[in-house]
């Protein structure tokens, strides 16, 4: 069984309405509907190429740590991530201590 956290959230009056009527037709809770929702949305949103680039902007930026990179986009996604964080840092490096050499 998973683990989940209660969250608080305002959401137009109109959407509500709308999950709580796809609810009692599919005979589900308001929480399964928009725990559905959300992942469908999230899944949706990690496919698409202008979120994958903020994400691993975010991650090279270390506003994103790796697991929560690789709960966004999975693991050869996030590991592909990693490993350019990775070179680009050492370039970087690279880069500085050539200055400082020629200095």
């Amino acid at each position: 069984m998973s683990s989940s956290t209660r969250v608080h959230f305002r959401a137009p009056e109109r959407l509500i309405e709308q999950a709580d009527a796809l609810a009692i037709a599919e005979e589900k809770n308001r929480t399964d509907v928009l725990v559905e929702a959300l992942r469908e949305y999230l899944a949706n949103a990690s496919d698409e190429e202008r979120v994958r680039q903020a994400i691993a902007n975010a991650y090279y930026e270390d506003r994103l740590e790796f697991d929560q990179v690789k709960a966004i986009v999975g693991v050869e996604t996030a590991q592909n991530f990693r490993l350019l964080k990775h070179q680009l840092t050492n370039e970087q490096l690279s880069d500085e201590l050539a200055d400082a050499l020629s200095e």
